[in-house]
């Protein structure tokens, strides 16, 4: 079924019995732009709203915008068995029975996790068109567990960017081009382009993305988001198509620091943490919290420039014992070592996981397979940007490779214990520096810039060590938005939280989207 067929679920819902009209009429004048998980929650306890008006609403707006409009092309796909999910979820509410703090609520899940419901998960690929899942992957079915409805999967950098030198982040074979929720005309930068797109412009609740290295705080950053990437093994790794079992992660992405810690905790296989701090978000305070400040990349926008300081400024009124740090050389230094491990890793994740797929999910069952596939697909696959780094892992030894072992030596030294671990060691709590500058323009010829303003070095050592990040909304360049970004050492991903909403609640840096045609 392709991206076509399967939207118009939204205008059919024919297994549920509810024709387009039913839709709105189930949701008659909900407005659901920027409503907050808690505020929906409210509404639902108080009888004022149903499950089935919400996600009426969301599959209304989807229409609207995602389909029509600026057409976002965020929604990969609708779930079918939405608006039956969220009727049985309302009369569990009325018989007395709340599932969890996700009851009733509409989500979007990124296209790279599995779901055991009638879609099939591509990883915005051809090859996985009719790759349905028989179960949910473990986030998903705590998802469920906490009351939550699977609206449907968003569009994603195909193979989670993981394909090409030149590729164009937030576009897929199967669901196209994924657009910036502020500006159609801009990059929603990727992979998790739908989720971060989706949960920007309303579409639903809030999403979930997945990160390798920068594909949840990147887009969550150019699109006015708070993302977290948690530390890697926090969240379920299982049902997720991989790319770097190493580095791999999901995670929430959401208009408010509330939401995505929500999110965050439901998800999670064991407690956040919160180190010494409470763990209340609402009554927390920067007060006394150790933060090492790093300094802006020299390729930073100059008014990035001026929203960092005002950041900073931020921090110190509210009562941040604040530190410059410079980064060590070693942790600006890894790239290399960085590409050679993820093609080895991913040539050996990629033939697992599809060597284990059942017969008929998809033609592909090792890289090789895939790389043929493509070659034969190339009108629809390989019309914007090529497989050079699917090529390039092919020719890749296994994971006791003499290379891949010093690549891994490389990165431990550098991400880590010369790098993180040394910063930390700076007796810091946490580590602040600016998000990647505003979004640039979609750019089907050369692809996406590789240093579009300045990644953080510490944001990809995060990534590359397991460390957790966030990124919260700083404020906007030119009606574009910028984010910062924020490393705690492993396991203190409560403490992200904390400090994202108290900067949060003292900045109000975010802007919601116009969303105009």
């Amino acid at each position: 079924m392709n991206r076509r067929e399967l939207l118009h679920a939204v205008g059919a819902l024919s297994a549920l019995g509810t024709p387009a009209a039913a839709i709105g009429a189930a949701a008659p004048g909900i407005d659901v732009a920027e409503r907050s998980i808690a505020d929906l929650q409210r509404d639902l306890a108080r009888g004022e709203l149903t499950s089935v008006a919400l996600t009426g609403a969301y599959l209304e707006r989807i229409d609207r915008l995602d389909r029509a409009g600026p057409s976002l092309h965020a929604v990969l796909a609708i779930n079918p068995d939405a608006l039956g999910a969220a009727r049985a979820l309302d009369q569990e509410r009325r018989a007395g029975r709340i599932r969890g703090p996700l009851h009733g609520i509409p989500l979007l899940i990124k296209d790279n996790v599995e779901t055991a419901d009638p879609l099939p998960t591509t990883a915005g690929s051809r090859a996985l068109a009719a790759s349905r899942s028989p179960t949910d992957a473990p986030l998903v079915s705590r998802l469920r567990a906490a009351g939550a409805v699977v609206l449907g999967k968003a569009n994603l950098s195909e193979w989670a960017n993981f394909r090409s030198t030149h590729s164009t982040s937030g576009w897929s074979a199967v669901g196209g081009q994924t657009r910036n929720a502020y500006a159609p005309d801009r990059s929603p930068s990727g992979s998790s382009a739908g989720s971060a797109v989706a949960a920007a412009a309303s579409l639903c609740a809030a999403a979930i993305g997945t990160e390798t290295n920068g594909s949840i705080l990147a887009p969550a950053s150019v699109n006015g988001l708070v993302g977290l990437k948690p530390t890697v093994g926090l969240v379920s790794g299982q049902g997720i198509v991989p790319l770097s079992p190493r580095q791999d992660t999901a995670g929430p992405m959401a208009r408010t620091v509330a939401d995505a810690a929500l999110l965050a905790g439901v998800i999670a296989e064991r407690p956040l943490g919160y180190g010494r701090h409470e763990p209340s978000l609402g009554s927390f305070r920067l007060r006394g919290l150790r933060v090492g400040v790093l300094p802006l990349p020299g390729s930073a926008h100059p008014e990035v420039a001026r929203l960092y300081a005002d950041a900073r400024a931020v921090f110190a009124a509210e009562g941040a014992v604040l530190a410059d740090l410079e980064p060590p050389a070693i942790m600006e230094d890894l790239d290399g070592a960085e590409q050679e491990a993820l093609l080895t890793e991913f040539k050996d994740a990629i033939n697992h996981y599809l060597a284990a797929l059942a017969p008929g999910r998809s033609p592909a069952r090792t890289l090789a397979d895939l790389i043929a596939f493509n070659r034969g697909d190339s009108a629809a696959e390989l019309a914007l940007f090529g497989q050079e780094l699917f090529e390039s892992a092919e020719t890749h030894g296994g994971l006791e490779a003499p290379a891949y072992r010093d690549a891994l030596a490389k990165l431990a030294r550098g991400a880590d214990t010369e790098g993180l671990a040394a910063l930390f060691a700076r007796d810091v709590e946490l580590l602040l520096a600016p998000c990647n500058g505003p979004a640039e323009r979609i750019d089907s010829v050369w692809g996406d810039r590789s240093d579009p303003g300045g990644w953080p070095s510490i944001a990809n050592c995060a990534a590359i060590a397991g460390y957790p990040s966030l990124t919260v909304p700083a404020g906007l360049v030119r009606g574009l938005p910028v984010g910062l970004a924020l490393v705690a050492p492993r396991d203190r991903d409560g403490v992200l939280l904390l400090a994202a909403a108290a900067y949060e609640r003292a900045s109000h840096a975010r802007v919601p989207p116009r969303l105009v045609p």
